[in-house]
């Protein structure tokens, strides 16, 4: 028989006991809480780590702005499809309509590890805003810096039929602030793209023997085949392969232009007005529109034909603003010599440039005072 001490002794320990694992199931179940919200932000989330290697720079050394471009745009597509596809219905495929302003904060170099990572921030009934941020890490010191940053909106498009446009399940918002500001830039770039739609205009050759320093000295076009090296599914070209050949042609004007060392210094909206298949010729133009005392606004157009599809007329594929820096050998800013107007037109788009880098300016002012 157990004495008085001993039933004392034991029910405090069962007390105990009952109290600990009580504890522990409480805390089981809150990591189980956390690990599920954790999984169901990375699943908003992709991530890209890749070191920069030789065939990745311009012929100054520095990262082509380029492969940065297409980076960004690989990572959007990955979380943006995989979120379409997490309902029932026709498989589809995330594609590129409109990259917002991308800001190119810092060179990086070959040799450094750059970290990619794509948020889904907003969706709407048919589209979504993915944010992307880049990260340049030097692998030998650690050090990391925030080298660029944008943002993006797809459409998801039906495997089955890739003129049909799938709904797109929601994401859970932080706040209803969250989903609200979402709203806004959903709305606001929607306004921007109708009325880039409505500006459309051909693009006339330069004058032969153009004078230094005007727009049709510098304006450069590249003529592109796509082939299915170019292509995603369904042998439309990856929006990522046509960010690229814009921000070469870019590149080419600016040095045509200062005749210096050249980087991207920011992309305004880029706008994909319709899909480019496998099997036709593009036509990448650019020419300069705007110049400030140390920046170079360019305007770059993609025109598509198809080489087989002789009913296929000639469309306009994609629009978009570049801006440029001329670089001294130390990588500091040079001044830009002035540009020449010749005539109503070139005078025209001069003054809209002129708008949109005040607005900019004003804007980069204010985010400054904020912080």
């Amino acid at each position: 028989m157990l004495s008085f001490e001993e039933v004392i002794s034991r029910l405090r320990f069962k007390r105990v006991r009952t109290a600990v694992v009580a504890d522990i199931r409480r805390q089981v179940s809150m990591d189980v809480g956390k690990r599920a919200e954790a999984g169901l932000q990375q699943n908003y989330q992709y991530k890209i780590i890749r070191i920069m290697r030789p065939d990745d720079a311009n012929i100054m050394g520095n990262v082509h702005g380029g492969i940065i471009l297409k980076m960004i745009e690989e990572a959007g597509c990955i979380v943006s499809t995989r979120h379409c596809n997490t309902q029932d219905g026709d498989r589809c495929l995330a594609l590129l309509v409109r990259v917002e302003k991308t800001e190119f904060l810092s060179p990086v170099f070959i040799g450094e590890v750059v970290h990619i990572t794509a948020e889904i921030t907003y969706t709407s009934k048919h589209s979504l805003e993915v944010q992307v941020i880049v990260m340049a890490e030097n692998i030998l010191t650690g050090g990391k810096r925030l080298a660029s940053k944008a943002a993006l909106w797809y459409v998801p498009c039906s495997l089955q039929n890739v003129s049909n446009i799938m709904e797109v399940p929601s994401i859970q918002y932080v706040s209803a602030e969250q989903e609200e500001e979402g709203r806004k830039r959903y709305e606001a770039q929607k306004i921007e793209r109708m009325e880039t739609k409505a500006r459309v205009e051909e693009v006339m050759p330069p004058l032969p023997n153009s004078e230094p320093h005007t727009v049709g000295f510098s304006q450069s076009s590249l003529i592109h085949l796509v082939g299915p090296l170019d292509c995603i599914l369904h042998d439309y070209v990856h929006g990522g392969v046509t960010m690229k050949l814009m921000d070469e042609v870019a590149g080419i004007v600016a040095a045509r232009h200062c005749n210096t060392n050249i980087v991207t210094a920011s992309v305004d909206a880029i706008n994909f007005h319709r899909k480019i298949k496998k099997g036709c010729v593009v036509t990448v133009t650019g020419r300069l529109t705007f110049v400030s005392n140390r920046s170079m606004e360019l305007e770059v157009l993609v025109d598509a034909a198809s080489l087989v599809e002789k009913e296929m007329k000639k469309y306009r594929a994609v629009s978009a603003f570049f801006t440029f820096i001329s670089l001294d050998k130390d990588n500091m800013p040079l001044p830009v010599p002035p540009l020449k107007i010749k005539g109503e037109e070139e005078q025209r788009r001069f003054e809209e440039g002129n708008a949109r880098y005040l607005q900019a300016k004003a804007k980069r002012l204010a985010d400054n005072r904020q912080q």
